[in-house]
């Protein structure tokens, strides 16, 4: 189908977004070799996510108004291709952060005040959860 002025107007805010997410896996990119090379430090990463939180929210403004205000037509390639790209990026971003978490997690450089109560007192508790689950999910027995 030809691009109509809605599809070329979802097409930028998709290009928005993508170009968003491509600067989110670049930040996890970087802390996930910081995290490897023992060059971690929270305080950076920290600061870029939050600087990134205010764009990612209103981006997804965008694309949720002009999702509710869609018409049921069928969509250009571009605008599938697009919505591919985002998807696989957001996959590769969801991954890499969670192995950067499980990093975390592993080394007990989780803050206490993320912790509930009672782990903030036991400093391993995260930790210890962590590798007990891995090994349920894994098939391996716990203790």
């Amino acid at each position: 189908p030809p691009m109509t002025p809605e599809f070329a107007g979802l097409a930028f805010d998709l290009q928005s977004f993508h170009a968003l997410c491509e600067e989110v896996l670049a930040l996890v990119t970087c802390e996930s070799q910081a995290l490897l090379n023992q060059n971690y430090q929270p305080g950076e990463f920290n600061q870029k996510r939050k600087s990134l939180l205010p764009d990612l929210e209103s981006a997804l403004v965008k694309l949720s108004e002009r999702r509710k205000n869609r018409r049921q037509t069928v969509q250009p390639e571009e605008i599938k291709t697009l919505f591919q790209t985002i998807e696989s990026l957001l996959m590769k971003i969801l991954l890499l952060d969670r192995e950067n978490q499980q990093t975390l997690l592993r080394r007990g450089l989780v803050p206490a005040m993320h912790l509930p109560a009672v782990a903030a007192q036991r400093p391993h508790y995260v930790s210890d959860l962590y590798q007990k689950y891995s090994a349920l999910r894994g098939g391996g027995s716990v203790s």
